[in-house]
């Protein structure tokens, strides 16, 4: 596409007819019904019209521009392949988040968050969104989503309480505490690929801007919720059932694996695949105990999520196709030469509204290509990675986490529409990303 474009350029400049009028018509076509099919893809996934699952709009959508050659099987396999470190992290991470709830860890866990509070919802506050914190830096945002999320949920159903503000707290906590640690979210992987930097590094770059979005997200969800956390509330009937064997044994099994995590990203070593076997072997061990726990876990795994990160990765290869990806490494460019704070608050803001039109994940994926080609300071490539992970708070199909929160609202019959969410999102993301931006300088 681009030859062509090239070569009647260089026609006219010459004061010659176009070389190829029929050709460069062909190239305008190809790139507008690419770009229709794949809006018409994301925003299936995004409002899932006739209730038809996230996963299947993707897939239909990349198998759509593979059919009409829009883009070659070859480059929308290679783009899928590209993905299996994401997949394997993800994989792992769920099974270690499943397991967790088969064996009622996360229930335990929420049942002593809900005592210790002593009837203050306020407090409870604090705590949930406190353990939302830890799990998601540990075992990444998409534990906190689809394992504390419903976990929250189940112990607050024995009270009067709302439940709302705190199944909120778990779904932003999950994006703001993201980039605290590499293995916090599997977006980093995507933007950085083989050049995810060591956790010491990390924690250097990331580590305030991580504090300041931490902060700025508590304080805004608290103050929409103060009025409703005023009212206390009775503990009385609250009990936490002590953990089986199985349950003590996955305990330790989920420790040691998070351990090992952060060991290996301190090293540099691959994430993914350590995600992956650690998973496994984690569901192996406590399989030796508690008999029904691999099914288990194999039955609640949100496997479409797999097929809904390939289709979204060929369709991001499909874009590429049309000059998107040049057209993102310009914008770098431009926003590198504005100067550290005002690029980097651009840069991030184009992001973030990127993450929630199309996903966080295929724009971390265009992203971490235009950074590899652009020459753009650290600094702006730091930014980048915050709106990737941060930005995705105003939609419900922004992120992984956030998507899979969804996923686990609707299995205990709640169900929270894309406004209802972009209501909150708008007043917690605004001052979390900009803080978060300016403090990763």
């Amino acid at each position: 596409m681009d030859k062509v474009l090239a070569s009647d350029l260089a026609a006219a400049q010459n004061g010659t007819p176009f070389s190829s009028g029929y050709e460069r018509a062909v190239t305008i076509a190809a790139q507008t019904v690419t770009w229709a099919i794949s809006a018409a893809a994301l925003a299936g996934v995004l409002f899932r019209p006739w209730r038809v699952p996230e996963w299947i709009w993707a897939v239909v959508g990349a198998v759509a521009l593979v059919a009409l050659r829009l883009v070659p099987l070859q480059a929308a396999a290679s783009a899928v392949a590209r993905g299996i470190p994401v997949y394997a992290f993800l994989v792992g991470m769920m099974a270690l988040s499943e397991l967790a709830r088969a064996e009622g860890i996360f229930a335990w866990l929420a049942a002593h968050t809900l005592m210790a509070s002593r009837g203050s919802q306020r407090r409870l506050f604090v705590l949930v969104y406190g353990v939302g914190a830890l799990v998601t830096t540990l075992l990444s945002n998409d534990a906190t989503a689809i394992v504390l999320t419903p976990a929250v949920f189940t112990v607050l159903a024995r009270t009067e309480i709302d439940p709302m503000p705190f199944l909120y707290a778990c779904a932003f906590v999950a994006n703001a505490a993201s980039f605290v640690m590499p293995i916090s979210n599997p977006a980093n992987l995507v933007v950085f690929g083989a050049h995810l930097p060591p956790l010491g590094p990390w924690l250097r770059a990331f580590g305030p801007a991580a504090m300041a979005s931490l902060v700025a997200t508590f304080l805004a969800l608290f103050l929409i919720a103060r009025i409703g956390l005023r009212r206390r509330f009775s503990v009385d009937t609250v009990t936490a059932t002590p953990l089986s064997r199985g349950g003590r044994l996955a305990l330790a099994a989920v420790a040691v694996s998070g351990g090992c995590l952060v060991a290996v990203a301190a090293l540099g070593g691959p994430v993914g695949l350590a995600s992956l076997g650690l998973g496994v072997l984690s569901v192996v061990v406590v399989g030796t105990v508690d008999r029904a726990a691999p099914g288990a876990v194999g039955r609640t795994i949100a496997w479409p999520i797999v097929p809904l990160v390939a289709g979204l990765f060929a369709i991001v290869a499909a874009l590429d196709r049309t000059g998107a990806l040049e057209l993102a490494r310009a914008f770098l460019r431009y926003c590198s030469h504005l100067g550290p704070a005002p690029g980097s608050l651009l840069a991030g803001a184009a992001v973030a509204l990127a993450c929630n039109l199309f996903n966080n994940l295929p724009v971390a994926l265009l992203a971490g290509y235009s950074l590899h080609g652009a020459a753009v300071s650290a600094g702006l490539s730091r930014a980048t990675l915050v709106a990737v992970d941060l930005g995705p708070n105003l939609s419900i199909t922004g992120s992984l986490a956030t998507l899979l929160w969804l996923i686990a609202l609707r299995r205990d019959g709640l169900d929270v529409t894309p406004w209802q969410f972009l209501r909150t999102g708008l007043l917690v993301l605004l001052p979390a990303l900009i803080l978060a931006l300016l403090f990763v300088q």
